[in-house]
């Protein structure tokens, strides 16, 4: 049995190239004989709070007699758990204004904590995340790979190396909003797939 923890950050529901890649990947697995159990996280629905400084200090352990501040650390804790118990992190990323989607944020923001998914030493800091491995699908309107216009990759490259995510797979479809390139991209795309699930 695999745990697969799902997060889902396109605002497009069901109409999202990136989403749908998701449940194809999912669906392969299921029919080359993976037992996923599945967690799934739409984060658009979650509705996760944006940083700020009572926060912040919170998650560093800072006391905060504010119930909403305290729920907050709660939520954190139980996403972190979440992250921990799993085998396979399957993240969907699609690219908005050339980066990640700000509910994608949100959550790394309540899980990328010291003490819990990393801590500082002398020279770098290391991860606490272990024995997880990570499979990114990231759709894009343009062709950005590889290029200074692609901070998706990069970014979560490194805070997934932070707290120990270091087994990373990117899955792209680029050009999506260009036709002459839109269906190569999705083919290209599920050859991906199709490779990262046996």
């Amino acid at each position: 049995m695999t745990k697969v923890l799902v997060l889902k950050s396109s605002m497009m529901g069901e109409q999202s190239q990136t989403n749908q890649l998701i449940e194809q990947l999912l669906k392969q697995r299921a029919e080359h004989g993976f037992q996923d159990d599945v967690i799934t996280h739409d984060l658009t629905m979650l509705n996760l709070p944006v940083l700020n400084a009572d926060i912040f200090h919170a998650l560093r352990g800072v006391e905060n007699d504010s119930q909403q501040i305290q729920k907050i650390v709660q939520l954190s804790d139980q996403l972190i758990a979440e992250l921990k118990q799993a085998d396979l992190l399957l993240i969907g990323a699609p690219m908005y204004n050339l980066n990640v989607p700000t509910q994608l944020k949100n959550w790394f923001d309540l899980v990328v904590r010291a003490r819990h998914t990393f801590r500082y030493t002398e020279t770098y800091p290391q991860g606490l995340v272990d024995g997880v491995n990570a499979i990114v699908v990231s759709s894009r309107g343009g062709v950005h790979l590889g290029q200074a216009t692609d901070a998706v990759s990069p970014y979560l490259t490194s805070v997934l190396g932070l707290i120990g995510i270091h087994n990373v797979e990117f899955v792209y479809a680029e050009g999506m909003d260009i036709p002459p390139l839109r269906e190569n991209a999705l083919k290209a795309a599920h050859t991906q797939i199709l490779k990262l699930a046996v």
